[in-house]
């Protein structure tokens, strides 16, 4: 018994010895180590992806090639496996990699270096490393970079389907590729999602269309929401997702009946919010016309003023683009005041507000 804990404690000493120092560090006791744990947490479209490390420091060493030896495996940090979790199937530099957790190794060379992501991630550094175990090895370039005392991952270039994780420590970087096929991640996911408590409520079927919508991606399915949406509540706010949609789907006769039942259902805010959106559009015009709908349908409500003063601003009538935005000033809500009082004085000044 006494020589069987011996030669655990033996071993656990020796594992002190393999990691940076082991000076102040402890195999027993949670007492601070040289290499401080840290992690970093990045979301690509829907996809988590989290990476688990320590961070040892330069301390006057020369790493690259001597306290990291060249063409060897290298655990990437200290102590601990480094380890990255991905949520969802991913794509570095390139090529696929299933979701999963995985040990983050790496060999070093002077012009590149060989990213190496194992199904094995519960090890203590690269001692046990074994190449059949590999899920993906992938080659990049490292770059010089600023001084950094102690080893950091970051996400940098961050988009929505992709990221680019950075491994920067002494003065090099080392960039690796993420990317990520958000759009079908996000279709799968919304048919999951709305058959959960989401399925209850008009936002949530509104919300899904309006995805679809914004990235041209299956009409029919944007349609279908639309429809189980307004099952839901029939309001402005999904009216008017439906009519987009079938403008989109190029039923335009559909689409003109669908806004003209969304606009009657408009307050006074989402009315002058839609003919805003349109002016913004190019589509003048028609944005004037909601204008004059508005104050027709709702004449006591500051909000018109608003839309009529940017009517005539546009058209150069300063001085009822003016005598409009004073009306709005009368009877605005005390937050709203301030950038009335602004525009009240760009008017004055022969200042288009829509500028």
């Amino acid at each position: 018994m006494k020589r069987s804990l011996s030669l655990c404690l033996s071993a656990a000493f020796l594992m002190c010895l393999l990691a940076d120092s082991a000076a102040a560090q402890s195999a027993l006791l949670d007492i601070p180590r040289d290499s401080q744990h840290a992690t970093v947490l990045q979301k690509i479209g829907i996809t988590d992806i989290k990476v688990n490390y320590h961070r040892p420091l330069v301390k006057g060493r020369q790493v690259w090639g001597k306290l990291v030896p060249y063409d060897e495996v290298w655990r990437a940090g200290a102590n601990e496996n480094t380890t990255i979790s991905f949520s969802d199937p991913v794509n570095i530099e390139g090529k696929p990699l299933e979701a999963g957790t995985y040990g983050l190794h790496m060999i070093p060379g002077q012009a590149e270096w060989t990213v190496i992501f194992s199904r094995n991630y519960s090890s203590w550094g690269a001692f046990t490393y074994k190449q059949d175990e590999d899920a993906l090895r992938v080659t990049v370039k490292p770059q010089p970079a600023e001084f950094h005392e102690a080893l950091e991952y970051n996400f940098e270039e961050v988009k929505e389907n992709s990221a680019t994780l950075t491994m920067s420590w002494d003065k090099l970087a080392v960039p690796i590729k993420v990317g990520v096929n958000t759009e079908p991640l996000v279709q799968a996911s919304l048919h999951k999602q709305l058959r959960g408590f989401a399925q209850y409520t008009w936002d949530g079927w509104d919300d899904a269309a309006n995805y679809l919508l914004a990235h041209k991606l299956s009409m029919d399915d944007a349609l279908n929401y639309c429809d189980r949406s307004i099952q839901v509540e029939e309001r402005f706010d999904n009216l008017l997702t439906k009519s987009k949609v079938l403008t989109a789907m190029g039923r335009k006769t559909e689409s003109d009946k669908t806004l003209t039942a969304a606009l009657a259902k408009a307050n006074a805010v989402q009315m002058h919010s839609y003919a805003r959106q349109l002016q913004i559009d190019g589509q003048a015009e028609k944005a004037f016309s909601i204008y004059r709908e508005n104050a027709k349908k709702n004449p006591d409500s500051w909000i018109v003023h608003v839309g009529l003063g940017r009517m005539y601003s546009a058209q150069g009538d300063y001085a009822n683009a003016a005598k409009e935005m004073r009306a709005a000033l009368a009877t605005a809500p005390e937050p709203n005041k301030a950038f009335l009082q602004n525009f009240v004085k760009r008017l004055d000044g022969k200042d288009d507000i829509n500028k």
